[in-house]
């Protein structure tokens, strides 16, 4: 499973509440009619990512894909058919955004995620040992632990999300934010 995590940020002149509905239309349209390999959506706002608006408020999405053929599929539909619309009118309300391509690399996707750890791999660390040690936490902590692919996106190499926050060892020097869940 693989997940395209787009962070975006509103211009100032829109309102928050304009602005979740222009998301909110978007995610709909893209449910309603889902292109191949497209598994789900979801938005929050967080803020404190230095890779997105300054660590200013910021949108974070989810688009979940069944594997990389997805991508292109979901890249077209996004500005045709009936999405084009909805996703126009989100565009137009957004200041700017990033993005990045993640893999699932342990655990499942919960179904509430509240929490999200962005972290680095150690230096002196194998990525065997990363998922050796990591697994037992993301179990207990009902969460899913995301590797960026190919450095393709500004934020750190790994994200640890989970329902509610679980300790990473010291070495990892996770940054640690809360999601406020929209859809």
């Amino acid at each position: 499973m693989l997940a395209y995590v787009f962070w975006h940020w509103r211009r100032s002149e829109i309102a928050v509440p304009a602005y979740v509905r222009a998301q909110a239309a978007f995610h709909a349209a893209l449910r309603a009619e889902p292109p191949a390999g497209f598994l789900a959506s979801s938005s929050a706002v967080l803020t404190g990512a230095p890779w997105a608006n300054d660590s200013g408020e910021v949108f974070e999405d989810w688009y979940l894909l069944r594997d990389s053929a997805a991508l292109d599929p979901l890249n077209e539909a996004a500005v045709t058919a009936s999405r084009r619309g909805p996703h126009d009118a989100a565009a137009a309300a957004a200041a700017g955004g990033v993005a990045g391509l993640y893999a699932l690399r342990l655990g499942s996707v919960p179904e509430q995620v509240t929490v999200a750890q962005w972290f680095a791999k150690p230096m002196e660390a194998r990525y065997g040992e990363v998922w050796e040690e990591l697994e037992p936490l993301v179990r207990a902590g009902g969460g899913a632990l995301w590797m960026r692919r190919m450095v393709l996106g500004p934020s750190p190499e790994f994200c640890l999300r989970t329902a509610s926050a679980v300790s990473l060892p010291s070495r990892y020097q996770a940054l640690q934010v809360t999601l406020r869940r929209l859809l």
